[in-house]
This record gives C-alpha cells, structure tokens and sequence, in this order.
C-alpha cells in the first residue's frame, strides 16, 4: 500500500506524535510508544473529523490523519486481491507456468478467460512463471519474445531459498532485455518480481 505519515496516535492513556506507515499487511506506528496491527485483525476503521480510530482484538487507537483518514480507511477496510496486485486484468491473455496451484489458476479463469497453462504465446499480456534455480531465469529472453511491448512477467519463486534469491532474479533482467519493476508477497511462501521491456525497446 506504501502510505505513510506524521500524525499523532492516541492508544489507551497515551498519546505521541510519531510516523504511521500502512504497509501491505500492517499498520504501524512508531513514536514515544510503538503499535503494529496486523490489518486482518482490525474490526473496525472508522473516521471522523480527520481522525481515523481502528479496533482490533488488542485495544482500539486513534490516528490525527487530516484530510488523509478517508484513505487509509479505504485501503484498510478494501485491501487489493493478490490478482490485483498481479495486474490481472478482465480479458488479458496470461499465461501460467510452473504453478502447482489449481486454487490460483481458478481465480485467473475467473478474471479472464485467455489462459494458458505451461506456455506463452506471443502477443501474451502476462506471464506468471515459477522458477526454483538461477538456471532457470535462462528462460527469461525466450518468455520476453512471447510478451505484447507494454506485457510483463512475474517470476515467482520459494522465500528464503539460497538457490534462488531476489537478487539473482533481479541481475538476470538485463541480460534478457527486461526491468524488474515490482515486488509483491505472492503467498507465505512464494515471492514475485514483475518484469517489463523498457520502453526505448518497446518498438
């Protein structure tokens, strides 16, 4: 979600000034006292008079937004879909590689109906690869050559795996003519980096 702010926080009998970021998961607060709520936890986001106040099973707490406080009540109370986050769109063409998840392909089918499975076609929208090893972002410049100009892939691969980190994934880029461009928590297991072609090379 990426919001932050300076703001002051009321939480039981105390009361700071400090910075409260609302992050993908989280709100948190750090000042004279620190909070971090899970948002999956919070009941209730309400706002009035620029203040937002949000209940959650370990207390309630005020945040002094200004004008501010009707967004991060909206964002908190409609958190973005992992297909979202995706860019899934209605209609796009997508294809699924390497994804052993059949909960995940039922909801791309559900977003659109150009899907496939194990490989891209070119003019594909999107590509959502799995990859597990340095040696398999090789694929990247053959999967780039399938891509639309304005298209993107998400390579996904296991957290905290030393056969394959974020960095790896990120220096294979440029190499097959593509810009990482964004991060997201696929599930608690999995994490993604989009991929695109630069726009000079877009043609």
């Amino acid at each position: 979600m990426g919001l932050e702010a300076d703001c002051t926080v009321r939480y039981g009998k105390e009361s700071s000034a400090g910075k409260a970021k609302l992050e993908e998961k989280e709100l948190i607060f750090r000042g004279d006292f620190r909070l971090k709520v899970p948002l999956a936890d919070i009941t209730k986001a309400d706002v009035k008079g620029g203040a937002l106040t949000i209940a959650w099973k370990g207390g309630q707490a005020r945040l002094d937004l200004g004008a501010a406080a009707v967004k991060w009540a909206d964002k908190i109370k409609n958190p973005r879909g992992l297909l979202d986050k995706l860019g899934v769109k209605p209609g796009a063409r997508v294809a699924v590689i390497g994804l052993d998840d059949a909960d995940f392909l039922a909801q791309v089918r559900q977003r659109t109906e150009a899907v496939t499975v194990g490989q891209a076609g070119r003019g594909t929208d999107l590509v959502l690869v799995a990859m597990k090893a340095r040696g398999d972002l090789q694929r990247l410049g053959t999967l780039r050559r399938a891509l639309q100009p304005a298209g993107a892939i998400w390579v996904i691969w296991p957290k905290g795996v030393p056969a394959l980190r974020e960095d790896d994934v990120r220096a294979a880029g440029p190499s097959a003519g593509l810009v990482d461009v964004k991060v997201v928590s696929f599930s608690q297991t999995l994490s993604g980096l989009k991929m695109v072609i630069p726009r000079a090379l877009r043609g």
